[in-house]
């Protein structure tokens, strides 16, 4: 049997106001801080349960996604000073202080436990690697086995990935790599089967 590694998880949730402006379209702004709360913590609800993570972390700057954090039993760092993404993802790779760190996003709403577990394995066996986003340009993860991290998120994340070194990591993880961006995003989340955080908020703002 694999030996399990225990991967530290780390997990940037931006300001809620700041974050996922892109469903702008889809709910007022109440409900736009709800939905990407919901998100957050049905990322983090999944990730716990992946057998591959030891530990989970979240680097933000918001109180009530630090508060949710808590609850769910992550570890919080703050978001000081607020950097931008990769200086976030980079701050809480280096306060986990482990060798095999995993960068997560934190808007998987439909995230299976098991995708994950699979991905962490494989990741296991490289140095650097990444899974790609459902429409193949982005990213959704990145895993170190020890050296620099060397996140390159933003527009065109999964090439920059890729031509820094990083290995694609091919698996059939529909969960792991649907993203939420877009209202688009967000009816093909929760067609895979979105957790209950968000399908709450969700229901209640499209009803």
């Amino acid at each position: 049997m694999q030996q399990v590694q225990h991967w530290s998880v780390v997990v940037p949730a931006k300001r809620l106001a700041l974050a996922k402006t892109r469903l702008g379209p889809v709910v007022d702004r109440a409900e736009h801080e709800d939905l990407v709360l919901a998100m957050l913590g049905d990322t983090l609800a999944a990730a716990a349960l992946a057998r591959e993570v030891g530990s989970l972390w979240v680097v933000t700057a918001d109180p009530r996604a630090a508060a949710l954090a808590t609850q769910l039993g992550a570890r919080v760092v703050p978001d000081e000073p607020a950097g931008g993404l990769n200086a976030a993802l980079v701050q809480g790779a280096a306060a986990t202080g482990a060798r095999f760190v995993a960068v997560l996003n934190s808007d998987l709403p439909a995230l299976q436990a098991d995708e994950l577990d699979q991905a962490l394995r494989a990741a296991a066996g490289v140095p650097r690697s990444f899974v790609a986003d459902a429409e193949g340009t982005g990213t959704t993860l990145l895993a170190v086995t020890g050296g620099d991290l060397a996140p390159a998120f933003g527009p065109g994340s999964a090439a920059a990935h890729a031509v820094s070194g990083a290995v694609a990591l091919a698996g059939d993880w529909p969960g792991l790599r649907r993203d939420v961006d877009t209202a688009e995003h967000l009816a093909a989340a929760r067609a895979l089967g979105a957790g209950p955080r968000t399908r709450a908020v969700a229901h209640e703002a499209c009803a």
